[in-house]
Parts: C-alpha cells; sequence; structure tokens
C-alpha cells in the first residue's frame, strides 16, 4: 500500500537505499539542525525522514517555540508521525521491516508515543532530552536515551519513571545521564547550550545501537 509523503525532510544514503529512520524535531520545529542530522544518518547508510509537525513554522527563541509548542494539537501531531512512519515503512527504498524513530524534546515524546502504535516496524527509539507515556507494553523496541544531568526542562524523576516504565513492560532499555550540560546539548545551532563532547559521545552510542537493532 503506498503512502502520500507528508510535508517534511527527507535524505537517501549514496546507495539509495537503507533502513528507515524517522526524525523528530524539537520545539523549535523542522529547522536546519534536524534537517542536518537527517543528512548524517543518511551518510550512515539510512533513510532519514523528518516530518513537519508545525507545517511550516520556526522558533529561534525560547518564548516562540514555548508557544509553538502550546498550540501544537497533540492528537494531530502523532497522526502527522504515525502517517510519516507508514510512508517509511512502505517505501520502495527502504531495506527490511525494521524502521527507527529519534526524537529531540518534544520530538521524543512522539517518538516514545509511536513505538506501541507501531509495534511490527519501530523496534528502535532513540530520544533526546525528552520523555513522555504510552502504552509501552504492546511495544516492540529497543529504547536508548540521552539526557541532561542540568536539565530544568525534564526533571530527573521523569526520565526515571519512563526508565522504569520502559523495564517494567520488558524491553531493552538504556538510558546516559551526561553531567554538566543542559537541554539541547546535542544541537549544534544551540549556542548557549551545545556540547561538542557530550554531542560526539551520544552520536557514537546512537549509531552503535541503531547498527545493532537495525543492521544486524
Amino acid at each position: 500500500m503506498a503512502h502520500t509523503l507528508p510535508e517534511g525532510y527527507f535524505s537517501v544514503p549514496p546507495s539509495g537505499t537503507g533502513p528507515g529512520i524517522l526524525v523528530l524535531h524539537a520545539w523549535w520545529g523542522l529547522n536546519d539542525t534536524i534537517r542536518e542530522i537527517c543528512d548524517r544518518l543518511s551518510a550512515e547508510g539510512y533513510i532519514a525522514f523528518a516530518p513537519d509537525l508545525y507545517n511550516g513554522k520556526l522558533a529561534k527563541t525560547i518564548a516562540e517555540a514555548e508557544a509553538l509548542s502550546n498550540e501544537l494539537d497533540g492528537q494531530q501531531a502523532m497522526a502527522v508521525t504515525k502517517q510519516a512512519e507508514d510512508f517509511l515503512s512502505d517505501h520502495k527504498q527502504v531495506i527490511g521491516e525494521k524502521l527507527g524513530v529519534v526524537g529531540f524534546s518534544l520530538g521524543a515524546y512522539f517518538a516514545l508515543g509511536v513505538s506501541p502504535e507501531a509495534p511490527d516496524h519501530v523496534k528502535a527509539v532513540v530520544v533526546f532530552y525528552g520523555t513522555g507515556d504510552a502504552e509501552f507494553e504492546k511495544a516492540n523496541a529497543a529504547y536508548l536515551g540521552h539526557f541532561a544531568g542540568t536539565d530544568p526542562y525534564e526533571p530527573a524523576e521523569n526520565i526515571a519513571w519512563v526508565e522504569n516504565a520502559l523495564l517494567s513492560s520488558g524491553h531493552d532499555v538504556t538510558f546516559y545521564r551526561y553531567e554538566a550540560v543542559g537541554h539541547w546539548f546535542f544541537e549544534r545551532d544551540r549556542l548557549d547550550a551545545y556540547d561538542a563532547r557530550a554531542a560526539q559521545l551520544a552520536w557514537d552510542r546512537t549509531l552503535s545501537f541503531l547498527k545493532g537493532v537495525l543492521k544486524e
């Protein structure tokens, strides 16, 4: 069954084929940083697609981002996420049945949420400094989390709760805490938060995790 391409950014490796990865943006919107992450994934041999949950809107300041996230219809955004998952899972250039999902902050919520919605396809979920609740017992995925040691946007108790919920649901779960960094430490355009060393370590761990689940 063919699915229409949702609005977003699509990046294909030089080979033209590869496992599929859904990339879900932070509350800034589908900006150049997310596009670059898609391109970095495609350079590693994956077909990456980032749906636009904001329908073209972008934020540069925290106030703007907060306003956009408050305006977001959660059900509609999850529907777009699922539409993007359907598109990738059926795309002729995507190899295999297994899909990965990588979500940043706001996008982490939808990454966790889509895993039980598509248990036959979503097998690897990576979240960066974001949490959420879902019917995890219905999911069939392994989970990797990257969290900041100092983060007023994501309390430690929220992280612990999600970690325990995933573990108690029988999933393979690895959560890392990166000390002395804050929210958005992975995003290069956030000059007030980006930490090159922590970002590189998180990237290396992410690639190893994705390879282990999707390519082996």
